[in-house]
């Protein structure tokens, strides 16, 4: 489990298909960071769960991780995009002593939405447009996860089915959502909550127990 909140930003230094499709070898770089993971450790890396494969490796000042990455996984989220030298937020599993100073993340990318709309005339806004699926769970003023951040839902245009968020200058700053521009991809999940009460709702509704 996650909180949503960045710790750092990672750079890709390699990304190296396994035989047969069966998914890929993912090198990640962090510079300056002092988190120091064990073997079989959980990484959110940038909205996704993985565990990192072997022991983290200090090259200089940068902490080398390699993880595994399934087929589906580079399918259904932005980690089959990624390329040498790609930027990924980074954040480490909580644990029971830890600040939830962001909201309950799972590390499971639901959908990979996209960026439509970005706005600087009141303060930064960044306009995304999800699968549709995800949209009944994207309530204002709840909780999404976008590339791996928690952040609060602004507001939500049904009609065009799209959200968008407001970004202060520490988020833009110190993530990867700061260069986020018309067209960009975002590996996006919903609060557990939100879509625990609408998948129960639906149940409910079809008459399942």
């Amino acid at each position: 489990m996650f909180t949503g909140l960045i710790q750092t930003i990672g750079r890709v230094e390699a990304v190296k298909p396994e035989p047969a499709g069966t998914g890929a070898r993912l090198t990640i770089a962090a510079t300056n960071w002092s988190h120091r993971p064990n073997p079989g450790d959980s990484i959110c890396i940038s909205g996704c769960c993985l565990t990192l494969v072997g022991q983290a490796r200090l090259v200089g000042e940068a902490l080398s991780m390699d993880f595994d990455v399934i087929a589906e996984s580079l399918a259904k989220t932005k980690l089959g995009d990624l390329e040498e030298g790609y930027a990924v937020n980074l954040e480490p599993s909580c644990t029971p002593n830890s600040l939830l100073g962001g909201h309950i993340v799972q590390g499971h990318v639901e959908g990979v939405g996209e960026v439509v709309g970005v706005s600087t005339d009141d303060g930064y806004a960044v306009t995304i447009k999800p699968p549709a699926a995800l949209m009944p769970c994207i309530t204002p003023k709840g909780s999404i996860t976008i590339d791996g951040v928690s952040l609060t839902i602004a507001g939500v245009d049904v009609n065009a089915g799209t959200f968008w968020v407001a970004l202060i200058p520490t988020t833009l700053s110190e993530t990867t959502i700061g260069a986020a521009k018309v067209g960009t991809r975002v590996n996006l999940e919903t609060d557990i909550m939100a879509r625990t009460v609408v998948d129960y709702l639906k149940n409910y509704a079809s008459g399942v127990s």
